[in-house]
């Protein structure tokens, strides 16, 4: 078996083996390291000797193992070795009947509550869940998010320290809390995709492992939680928006907006997939965020060109969104698309409101939105000074030179006059 085909075995793997510990024995943090030296003996052996007929069971009795060494040798500075020695691995563990399946992917959803703790900072729990249930390594993260390895071994190390410190039962949430911690680890997987799809820095327009991680996680939710209409909606949301990142570069990488996409290239299957989604969880109650933004992406991807693009349907869903949540962003789409809808001078009334919110007033996005919608207009000199503050804002690279692209052109433009 070749190391990449491991590797895609591995990665499902991981958090059920991870789960199976840490339900057993507690020490998330302890825990999570003996998974990642059973994932490491797996990759080195397997391709080698050939994967076992049980690798659930294999990588369980390895990390076990090391766990219970661990703990051994932490329990021995403490003086209580005697009661580790004692611990043995229960035989289902090996060879798990049918019906326990279900308790492994139970054990997975309650590994992401767990890493979306709110004791944990946005950031934090967004490196847990890739590390612990997505499976990446501190390597992969690290170049992920554009930060030394050692930076982010430290940041997942506090991590786990505050789980263990917190006390949280390895046990889903009770009812009460339930929704809150949903709701966190929704915004966990959306803040992955969103990073993978559009990057705030680097030499890349999009990370696709951070996106395609996101939307195996969400799809795993879903379908241990299949009656939650948010959950299909962020699904549909990711599929939808994920659909279009074939167009949205060009041979060098550079950045092509929607508006010059060849849209043969987008992804119909998951197109297909996505309008199926949002449009079963619509007719099933009062739509939330990520169903209202799956719809506007919906809009989006089912339109033949740009100009036959549903705008005024579209501007009636971001009022419905801005009426559920306080957005700088979702409000800058609204202008947008009522600019699209109405006229360019309608929506640069409304991106003149929003420089007084200081959540985005210095956000190079408002100042491209505002430079695009001068050039509808026709003010070709206050557009180009936008797109200047818009380039001067930006740490992505395709970005910036998709911003410097246009103040070129309409340089250009005004040369020939």
């Amino acid at each position: 078996m070749s190391d990449t085909a491991v590797e895609d075995l591995l990665r499902p793997l991981a958090p059920q083996v991870l789960a199976a510990l840490v339900r057993r024995y507690g020490h998330f943090d302890t825990a999570e390291d003996a998974v990642q030296e059973g994932l490491l003996a797996a990759a080195t052996q397997w391709p080698t000797e050939g994967v076992p007929d049980n690798p659930r069971a294999w990588l369980i009795t390895v990390a076990a193992r090391r766990l219970t060494d661990l703990l051994r040798n932490e329990q021995a500075r403490r003086r209580r070795e005697d009661t580790v020695a004692r611990w043995a691995l229960p035989e289902d563990w090996l060879t798990p009947p049918a019906d326990r399946r279900q308790t492994d992917s139970d054990d997975t959803l309650v590994l992401l509550f767990m890493c979306c703790h709110p004791s944990l900072s946005p950031t934090s729990q967004v490196s847990l869940t890739l590390r612990a249930v997505g499976g990446l390594s501190t390597a992969e993260i690290a170049r992920a998010f554009l930060v030394p390895e050692a930076t982010m071994t430290k940041r997942i190390g506090r991590a786990k320290k505050s789980i263990k410190d917190s006390g949280v039962p390895f046990a889903p949430p009770s009812a009460a809390d339930r929704d809150v911690r949903l709701a966190a680890v929704l915004h966990v997987l959306y803040l992955i995709f969103t990073e993978g799809y559009a990057s705030t820095s680097g030499a890349s327009l999009h990370r696709a492992e951070l996106s395609t991680e996101a939307i195996r996680l969400t799809r795993l939710v879903h379908r241990l939680l299949p009656d939650d209409n948010e959950i299909a909606g962020l699904l549909a949301l990711m599929l939808l928006t994920d659909a279009r990142r074939p167009a949205r570069t060009g041979l060098g990488g550079e950045l092509i907006p929607m508006q010059e996409q060849d849209r043969t290239r987008w992804n119909t299957e998951a197109i297909t997939e996505g309008v199926a989604l949002i449009t079963a969880a619509l007719r099933r109650g009062v739509p939330g965020p990520y169903q209202l933004q799956a719809a506007i992406a919906a809009l989006h991807d089912e339109a033949a060109t740009y100009e036959a693009t549903d705008w005024p349907q579209i501007m009636l869903l971001y009022e419905r969104l801005l009426g559920i949540v306080d957005n700088p962003m979702v409000a800058l789409n609204h202008a947008v698309a009522v600019a699209m809808a109405r006229g360019p001078h309608a929506g640069l009334i409304l991106v003149d409101e929003l420089e007084t919110d200081d959540r985005i007033a210095d956000d190079h996005r408002l100042h491209a939105v505002r430079a695009h919608l001068l050039e509808m207009a026709g003010d070709s000199v206050a557009a180009r000074d936008s797109y200047i503050r818009a380039a001067q804002r930006t740490t992505n690279i395709p970005t910036q030179r998709y911003l410097y692209a246009r103040i070129a052109e309409i340089e250009r433009v005004g040369d020939s006059w």
